[in-house]
């Protein structure tokens, strides 16, 4: 196989800009074969650009057109496990676009279905492929920062208008997206907290529903979580502040490192700080530093995840994004929700039941008020 044949699920922005990337020839071992999404209009869009592939108003009869070795889904989030495993169902890989999905237990049987299956499986957490967020996943996964101590990541720059919020009533909406801030612009962040960091044990979480637009959903979080070997971590996020800040800090007992603005700082101490607490005569001194910077340009994620895509069913290359690894932020996600809902810790695993009922209350309640 040289190329693979990719029918593309959901023609909105998302779907239309892979489709766009892949025409324009920056994937050069992707073919796309067809495209599927109901609204007619967006397939006339998509078959403008390129009148080769086959265009279906329904996804099963693209699935079952022979037509796809692999599937790019792109619909809103609550389909995303559902579309998937009629793939799986098929032996076709996946593609899905994140957050994989809108609560944990669907994403879980997704997964199940995946393992079955057999097929290459991924997400698009494009933000993975930023050499400097892979840096510092090196960094600490490798213990060059010693025991981890703390991570702290304000990233507050996902700022939205409400003409945007008024741009689609699914917008926004638990019944249309399942979440705000933290299932739209932020599950990418949630991402890299954990790929870098490591999942917590629990997680205590404010979030305030509709705080700086005319929206149900959450625009301002703060996340507070608590790990295993007693580090901490905090996230705060929002689509209600400008200028934004994307700062990210981690400590452990080796120093730490800071990234902004497309720089990671690393301060190394010469002697680890749990070491020299108990060792130093004085009490005002503090360990010697080694600093170095570590800069890198930043790829067109979305390309870069694609094609390693491609080659992970061509040459079994390594994913960069596993879509099993999707469940993680969910859970985040998922925890952040009930943990606000409650007002009090959340677990993870989370308290799935509890989760999906409130949920449904929240969904039946906007219908009713529309």
């Amino acid at each position: 196989m040289d190329k693979i044949r990719l029918g593309i699920i959901g023609m909105g922005n998302m779907g239309y800009g892979h489709l766009k990337n892949i025409c324009d020839g920056l994937c050069p071992r992707i073919e796309v074969t067809a495209f599927s999404d109901p609204n007619v209009k967006m397939l006339e869009r998509a078959s403008q650009l390129l009148p080769s592939a086959k265009a279906f108003e329904d996804t099963n009869d693209l699935l079952d057109s022979g037509l796809i070795d692999a599937a790019l889904i792109a619909v809103p989030h609550y389909d995303h496990p559902t579309i998937a495993k009629e793939c799986f169902r098929r032996k076709i890989h996946v593609m899905t676009e994140k957050p994989a999905g809108v609560y944990t237990r669907q994403v879980r049987e997704m997964n199940d279905a995946a393992a079955e299956s057999g097929v290459i499986f991924a997400i698009m957490f494009n933000q993975r492929s930023n050499p400097v967020y892979s840096k510092a996943r090196e960094i600490v996964q490798e213990g060059l920062l010693g025991e981890p101590k703390r991570l702290v990541w304000i990233i507050t720059n996902w700022y939205r208008s409400q003409a945007y919020y008024d741009s689609g009533t699914w917008r926004a909406t638990w019944d249309g997206e399942g979440g705000g801030v933290l299932l739209n612009q932020a599950p990418h962040n949630l991402d890299l907290w954990q790929w870098i960091f490591g999942m917590p044990k629990r997680i205590r979480a404010f979030c305030s529903f509709g705080k700086y637009h005319n929206i149900s959903v959450e625009d301002d979080v703060t996340i507070y979580g608590e790990y295993e070997n007693g580090a901490t971590s905090t996230f705060i996020t929002t689509t209600g502040e400008a200028p934004g800040t994307n700062r990210l800090e981690i400590s452990g007992d080796r120093g730490k490192i800071v990234i902004e603005q497309g720089c990671l700082k690393w301060t190394k101490l010469k002697v680890p700080e749990r070491e020299f607490c108990f060792t130093c005569k004085t009490g005002f001194e503090a360990p010697e530093t080694e600093y170095e910077e570590f800069t890198a340009q930043e790829p067109e994620g979305h390309v870069a995840l694609l094609n390693n895509f491609a080659d992970a069913i061509i040459d079994g290359t390594p994913l960069i994004a596993n879509g099993y690894e999707g469940l993680n932020s969910l859970s985040i996600s998922n925890a952040a929700y009930i943990s606000a809902w409650k007002n009090d810790w959340a677990d993870i695993p989370v308290e799935e039941e509890f989760f999906e009922n409130r949920l449904s209350e929240l969904r039946s309640s906007e219908k009713k008020n529309k």
